[in-house]
């Protein structure tokens, strides 16, 4: 059951000051200029992160962001991958904020967003 004190919070990783909770890197690509050692990720999900040929036609554009939307929810609702990161959240939302990582310098139109939409119609 999840707590009513846990939530899920989109932070981009090169902002530490807001970490609190279990750390889950969303994002297909490494973020430059960190060092994974330096990261402080309990988990890196590629494979729940826009697929390349999506990730690729969004290039971080807000004009497309309401189609990125929809194609990525796409992709997590037909994804086994995506179906199982839900639970895993759901678990770890028992004890603890979910904090999902993204390097995109936008904070309102980046795939952490729409992840913690998706998940969050999925989980109440």
């Amino acid at each position: 059951m999840i707590s009513s004190d846990q939530t899920i919070r989109c932070v981009r990783i090169y902002d530490q000051s807001e970490s609190v909770g279990y750390r889950i890197l969303v994002d297909r690509l490494w973020p430059r200029g960190v060092k994974k050692e330096d990261a402080g990720i309990d988990l890196w999900e590629k494979e729940i992160a826009p697929s390349n040929e999506l990730r690729k036609w969004f290039g971080h554009d807000p004009e497309k962001y309401d189609e990125f939307t929809v194609r990525y929810r796409w992709e997590l609702d037909t994804s086994p991958a995506a179906a199982a990161f839900a639970s895993l959240c759901r678990d770890k939302l028992a004890e603890q904020d979910v904090i999902l990582l993204y390097a995109a310098k936008d904070e309102e139109h980046n795939n952490a967003v729409v992840l913690q939409e998706w998940l969050w119609s999925k989980l109440l």
